[in-house]
C-alpha cells in the first residue's frame, strides 16, 4: 500500500489541475452561499415582524421559527453545495482511493449497512435512523475491508410529545475479517470513566455497567489508561488482546486522534472512529489547495484502509476455528 507522503505526492501532482478548477468553483460558490444568506435572514427577520406581536411572543412560536429558519437554512445550504460536493468526490476522493488500490470500489452516496453497525454491540443503543456516505469496499493484502463514514440517531419525545434526536455516533466505521472465528464477544471501548474520576472510582463505575459484560482487567498499564475491556469470555479477550496487538490498537488511537471503539464478533473486527462530521466533505469556506485540508483527505483514507497493515490482519496469527 502507498504510504501517506506518496498519496500526497500523488494528490498535488495528478490532481492538481483539478483541485485548481474545483477552488475556482469553490469561490463563486461561497459568494452565492453567501448572498444568498444574507437575502434569506433578511426575509425571515421580516416575517417574524410581520407576525410577532406581544401575544404571540411565547416561547412555542420563537422556537417554531428558530426550527424552521435552521431548518429551511440547512436545505437551503445542502443544495447549493450538493453539484460541487459530487465533483469533487468523483474527481478527487475516487482517485484518491484507487491510487492506495485500484482494485477498491468506491460509492460516494452509499454507506455500511445498519446490520454491521447493531452486530459490533460498540454502543448499547440501537440507532432509529442510520445515515452515511462514501462507501468503500475491497482487498487488501488479501483481506476483506469495508467502511463509510456513518451517523447513527435516536429518537426521544419531550413531555409534549415533540420529536428530537440525538446522536449515538459520527464518523468512520470499519469492518474487516480478522483470522480467527470469535465464539465470544469482546468490546474495547474508550476509558472516560477513569480519565474522568481516577482510577479508583473509575474502576468501580466501570464494573458497574449494567449494559455490558464481564470487566476484563488488562495488565498493560498504558493500554488500560486509553481503553475499557468487557467480554462474555475472560480467557478469550485476553487471548485476543495480546501485548503486540494492545500496543497496535495505541498506536491506532495516537494516530486517529479521535476515541476509537473497536469490537472482535464472529470472524470480524469492528472499529468505530468518532470524528462528529462528514469527513470527505469539500471544504466551502477555505482553500482546496490548502495542505493541512488536502492532509487531512489523505491521512483519513491512508489510516482507514491502513488499519490491515497497523493491526496485522493479513498475518495468520490464529487459525479459524
Amino acid at each position: 500500500m502507498k504510504s501517506t507522503s506518496e498519496l500526497t505526492d500523488f494528490y498535488y501532482k495528478n490532481l492538481y489541475p483539478t483541485l485548481k478548477k474545483l477552488d475556482d468553483e469553490r469561490k463563486h460558490l461561497r459568494y452565492r452561499i453567501i448572498v444568498i444568506g444574507v437575502l434569506y435572514t433578511l426575509l425571515f427577520f421580516l416575517l417574524f415582524l410581520a407576525f410577532s406581536s406581544p401575544n404571540t411572543l411565547s416561547g412555542d412560536f420563537l422556537a417554531f421559527f428558530a426550527f424552521a429558519y435552521f431548518g429551511l437554512g440547512t436545505f437551503i445550504y445542502k443544495f447549493l453545495i450538493k453539484d460541487y460536493t459530487k465533483e469533487f468526490k468523483n474527481k478527487i476522493i475516487e482517485p484518491l482511493i484507487h491510487a492506495i488500490d485500484e482494485k477498491l470500489t468506491y460509492a460516494s452516496e452509499m454507506y455500511l449497512p445498519q446490520h454491521y453497525f447493531n452486530k459490533s454491540e460498540l454502543f448499547t443503543s440501537s440507532p432509529d435512523r442510520m445515515s452515511g456516505n462514501d462507501y468503500v469496499k475491497g482487498y487488501i493484502d488479501g483481506v476483506n475491508i469495508e467502511f463509510s463514514d456513518l451517523h447513527a440517531e435516536k429518537k426521544h419525545k419531550d413531555s409534549k410529545g415533540r420529536e428530537n434526536w440525538s446522536t449515538i455516533f459520527r464518523g468512520l466505521f470499519i469492518v474487516s475479517e480478522f483470522n480467527k472465528t470469535f465464539h465470544g464477544k469482546t468490546v474495547v471501548i474508550p476509558d472516560t470513566a477513569q480519565n474522568t474520576f481516577g482510577s479508583l472510582i473509575g474502576n468501580w463505575l466501570q464494573s458497574k455497567n449494567l449494559s455490558r459484560d464481564e470487566l476484563v482487567k488488562m495488565d498493560d498499564v498504558e493500554f488500560e489508561k486509553e481503553f475499557v475491556v468487557y467480554s462474555n469470555d475472560q480467557i478469550e479477550a485476553r487471548y485476543i488482546l495480546s501485548h503486540s496487538l494492545m500496543k497496535r490498537l495505541l498506536t491506532f488511537k495516537q494516530k486517529s486522534k479521535h476515541p476509537v471503539y473497536i469490537s472482535f464478533i464472529g470472524e470480524s473486527i469492528h472499529m468505530a472512529i468518532y470524528y462528529d462530521k462528514d469527513l470527505f466533505e469539500p471544504s466551502v469556506f477555505h482553500s482546496l489547495l490548502d495542505y493541512k485540508i488536502a492532509m487531512e483527505y489523505v491521512k483519513t483514507l491512508h489510516l482507514a484502509i491502513g488499519i490491515v497493515d497497523e493491526l496485522k490482519l493479513n498475518q495468520k496469527l490464529w487459525s479459524k476455528r
